[in-house]
């Protein structure tokens, strides 16, 4: 090997082609299939699709647990006791942000993804600007000389066809000339069979696809990814503000979150499993996919580019090289001798055309040289391959495993957050029972049972009113002392109890502005302890007045 030469760079396969490749490939009925990347075959597809739908089997059954757990929260009306959900939060807050952290590999991955698909249109749109230098220049070739070359021959020919004096000078022009025809024909046909093998060979197509599927698909995952993300930091908000509004919000919008990380995940391995089988050969895929009229051995030559073989263009080319040679050669044996022969036929500006075209084609077919060599092409070749199968596929896998997670995390966010959001409520909404007092507008109605209560328990306000303890007729101002009972159980228990003793008083003839005659006469000659509890339903005003001194009451001081 000579110093300084530099041996061509080969494909290697990445280990991550290898784990996708030994995935296995099942069909319908879970048998193995051949595992080649085949995307013509039905097969195959069918074994690509049945590995994508294991995630969204799973998808279904998160859908279905979910579900349920929200329909057992929907159907559960039973009071909840005030608890803390300071433990709930928290674990809230951290499995968000591990959401984020998910969704920011799925971008890298996403990213990763773009840069090697654009290397590899790159790659591929050079491969194809060689291969179509390669036709253009053969089809200008064989053009040059069936269009100009030929046709000033056969002018040139009926030109010497006059008599002259030197026969044996115009015997040599018609060989020379002669064999510039013959070594014309031959140009043309190993012109012909270097361009006939690329003929059918176009990658424009496929490149353009590419680029318009590359233009959608990047712009399309940011958007869900941020969306995504977006996502995780509203949650994160609710959890902060402490607002119900919001986690609802989440619990909704998670679903579709769950559903989209999972549907993303089972594309993404089924596009992972393909991709590795087609980076474990690519030539060999390439071997079926080029067209019949380029030979195998073509192909193998520019993806291996070894030094052991040789170029199947080399000699063609070397042989048209060769005869574009004689002709310069025959050329200008033909204008010596022309110009010497026929001084009056104004030959020089043929021959000079014609000159020129040979020069022309020499230097297109010197320059087939080149473009012939596999070293560019494979170097490009081998350029494209990497930016697929190792930048593309490592990015891809990123944003594989992203997606299951970011689908297993927005699943766990969703059950949480659902079983948090039903304890941020008011006070109110804990052991509340919804009675209120029929014979009192409901702005009232807690105030008049707790008054009632205290009444029908023995309470008393702080002060009691003014008694006629003398029998002379003088009113002594006597302050009672409140004897203040334990509150009653609970909030349903008062309001029972002050019921019951509110209808009790209905039917004993007691009103709201106090006592018959008869019971305060009884009462009165019961005893002094009698006339003193006589004496305080007889005074008017006095349900009132107890009314007002309890009003500070409410449901919340009942337990």
């Amino acid at each position: 090997m000579a110093v300084g030469q530099q041996l061509p760079e080969h494909y290697t396969v990445p280990q991550l082609a290898r784990i996708f490749h030994n995935l296995p490939h099942l069909n319908v009925s879970l048998h193995l299939v051949n595992n080649t990347f085949n995307p013509h075959s039905e097969i195959y597809l069918e074994s690509l699709g049945i590995l994508g739908s294991l995630p969204a089997a799973w998808l279904i059954l998160t859908l279905l647990v979910l579900l349920v757990y929200l329909v057992t929260r929907c159907c559960d009306r039973k009071p909840r006791p005030r608890r803390s959900i300071a433990l709930l939060k928290c674990s809230l807050a951290i499995l968000a942000l591990l959401c984020c952290g998910a969704v920011a590999v799925g971008l890298y991955g996403n990213d990763d993804v773009h840069n090697g698909l654009v290397q590899l249109i790159a790659a591929a749109s050079n491969v194809d600007g060689i291969i179509t230098a390669v036709k253009n220049q053969t089809d200008i070739i064989e053009g040059t000389l069936k269009k100009k070359v030929q046709p000033q021959l056969a002018s040139l020919d009926n030109d010497f066809d006059v008599p002259v004096n030197n026969m044996t000078m115009l015997d040599i022009l018609r060989l020379a000339l002669n064999s510039m025809k013959q070594n014309t024909s031959i140009a043309v046909n190993r012109s012909f069979e270097i361009r006939k093998p690329l003929s059918g060979l176009s990658i424009a197509a496929a490149i353009g696809l590419a680029e318009k599927i590359e233009q959608f698909r990047w712009p399309i995952t940011m958007a869900v990814l941020s969306a995504l993300l977006v996502l995780c930091v509203v949650l994160l908000v609710g959890v902060a503000r402490h607002s119900r509004c919001v986690l609802i919000t989440f619990s909704v919008f998670g679903l579709f979150a769950v559903i989209i990380s999972w549907l993303m995940a089972s594309l993404y391995l089924a596009t992972s499993v393909a991709l590795g089988d087609l980076c474990v050969s690519p030539d060999g895929y390439l071997m079926k996919a080029v067209p019949p009229t380029l030979p195998p051995e073509i192909l193998s030559y520019y993806t291996h580019c070894e030094s052991t073989r040789s170029n199947p263009f080399t000699q063609r080319l070397r042989e048209g090289q060769r005869a574009v040679g004689l002709m310069r050669q025959n050329l200008q044996t033909v204008s010596r001798v022309a110009l010497e022969l026929f001084k009056d036929q104004q030959l020089q500006p043929k021959l000079n055309s014609l000159t020129t075209d040979v020069n022309t084609v020499d230097r297109l077919m010197s320059g087939l040289t080149t473009l012939l060599d596999c070293k560019p092409l494979h170097k490009q070749y081998v350029h494209a391959t990497k930016s697929l199968c190792h930048l593309g596929l490592y990015g891809l896998t990123f944003m594989l495993l992203a997606s299951l997670v970011g689908g297993l995390f927005f699943t766990v966010l969703v059950w949480m957050d659902s079983h948090t959001w039903i304890y941020i409520r008011k006070r109110r909404d804990y052991h509340q029972v919804d009675e209120q007092d029929p014979y009192l507008p409901p702005s009232a109605a807690s105030q008049a049972i707790a008054a009632r209560t205290l009444r029908g328990q023995g309470s008393y306000p702080p002060t009691a009113p003014t008694l006629n303890a003398n029998a002379h007729g003088t009113h002594n101002t006597i302050k009672q002392p409140l004897l203040l009972t334990p509150p009653p159980p609970s909030y349903a228990t008062a309001t029972a109890r002050a019921r019951q003793l509110h209808e009790s008083m209905l039917k004993g003839g007691v009103n709201g502005s106090g006592g018959d005659k008869s019971s305060q006469h009884n009462q009165q000659s019961a005893g002094g302890r009698a006339d003193h509890r006589s004496g305080l339903g007889d005074q008017p005003g006095q349900y009132a007045t107890l009314s007002k001194q309890c009003k500070t009451l409410e449901s919340s001081d009942f337990y």
